[in-house]
């Protein structure tokens, strides 16, 4: 099985512009591949994930990885998939930003003469001559066509302003400037990108006459249709200054069981013979392999010895016995303490558990929230230092978990 095919197998391809073409140079490992990421946080996140393993994957079978970071792109911002305008970053956080990624990219990839090579747009976007750049790309594309792009149609009912307007332009422009100077001849994308990785291929050939060609990859969704590697209405971050090593972990323990096997055929580096052997499991060994998808992908963004700690920690949580060293965890001072005692919806929402204490009360009242290994039946119920003790586990539904300590 070539690497095309074991990407076909993970359930990776979405879409191909010329599928023999690509098939020939992924598999002969004479892809120089391109992938964009767009500064617009200081962290990658789960959502890259799929990016960065193929990255990894296609790197391992001799292709050449080409790191694109949009420090030019971001400053406009990607309509796709928005139902506003993002907002305008200065050059100072999308170059901060950009150093972020750098590092965290090293984790996945390998850089260096002869390997991966990370670029920066910013460095030809940001001195083009605007009537020049019009001259030579803008004939090429046509409005219409454009507008058909649903990048662009989902955002024309809400308003899509000119500037986003000129996004698909510059992605395209981008593939073209890497053509000419490092000799890419292929890009990768979620196959929400597909419009945009058109345009770049189109204004190659047209341009150039030359072929190149792009593949959009399956973007990794949960069983409802939604986004993976979101939770409580935040990212999972890769900084685990953001996202801790034991949250990230627990992200991906709890997935659903609809979810658990797709997760790790598409991002884990498993042989597809052992992932296979997973599909007959049922009941209870779901959750090992639960456990073992959170396992990989921690090891990969965090380490071994992190992904270690993590998965004891949530074994100790699961089976109500031990500290749990690195489950997140929220110091409480004398200032809390209201006549030497804490409420519990006080407790929710410092610990994070809870958005307001309007959120909190609905939680106890519908039975949802436990303290140690008692269920909270009371939104009166309140807690002595002596109760805390050496710490106190609280719970809100299955999945969320602080432990308050005396600070």
């Amino acid at each position: 099985m070539g690497i095309y095919e074991e990407l076909q197998a993970r359930g990776l391809i979405a879409q191909v512009t010329d599928e023999a073409e690509i098939r020939e140079l992924i598999n002969g490992g004479k892809a120089r591949f391109y992938i964009g990421f767009d500064c617009t946080a200081d962290s990658l996140t789960a959502g890259h994930f799929m990016a960065l393993t193929l990255m990894k994957r296609l790197q391992q079978a001799g292709n050449q990885p080409i790191a694109l970071i949009g420090g030019g792109t971001t400053m406009i911002g990607d309509p796709t998939g928005r139902t506003d305008m993002r907002k305008m970053l200065t050059r100072e956080d999308i170059d901060h930003n950009a150093e972020c990624f750098r590092r965290q990219m090293e984790r996945f990839i390998e850089f260096g003469e002869g390997k991966a090579i990370m670029v920066n747009n910013a460095d030809w976007l940001l001195d083009l001559n605007y009537v020049n750049f019009l001259r030579e790309v803008g004939p090429h594309f046509s409005v219409n066509n454009m507008l058909r792009a649903e990048c662009y149609k989902q955002r024309m009912e809400k308003g899509l302003s000119f500037f986003e307007f000129n996004y698909m332009i510059m992605q395209s422009y981008d593939f073209y400037h890497l053509f000419q100077t490092l000799g890419c001849n292929m890009q990768f994308g979620g196959d929400d990108q597909w419009s945009n990785m058109l345009g770049g291929t189109e204004l190659i050939r047209k341009k150039l006459g030359k072929d190149a060609y792009a593949m959009t990859i399956t973007l990794l969704t949960d069983s409802n249709g939604k986004k993976m590697g979101k939770t409580a209405g935040n990212a999972v971050w890769l900084d685990p200054n953001k996202t801790t090593p034991y949250e990230f972990y627990q992200y991906w323990r709890n997935v659903d069981d609809a979810d658990v096997l797709k997760c790790i055929r598409m991002l884990t580096f498993l042989p597809l013979e052992e992932i296979d052997a997973m599909s007959k499991w049922e009941g209870s060994q779901l959750n090992r392999a639960k456990e073992i998808l959170a396992f990989e992908l921690t090891q990969m963004v965090h380490g071994e010895e992190e992904a270690k700690k993590a998965e004891a920690s949530a074994k100790a949580l699961f089976s109500g016995g031990g500290a749990a060293d690195n489950v997140p965890t929220t110091a409480l001072t004398e200032a809390d303490f209201t006549d030497g005692k804490i409420d519990v919806l006080s407790l929710l929402v410092k610990t994070g558990l809870c958005a307001s204490r309007g959120d909190a009360r609905r939680n106890v009242q519908q039975g949802g929230v436990f303290a140690g290994d008692e269920k909270v039946t009371s939104i009166d119920r309140a807690y002595t230092p002596e109760e805390i003790g050496e710490g106190l586990t609280i719970r809100r539904g299955k999945k969320n978990y602080n432990r308050v300590v005396l600070g």
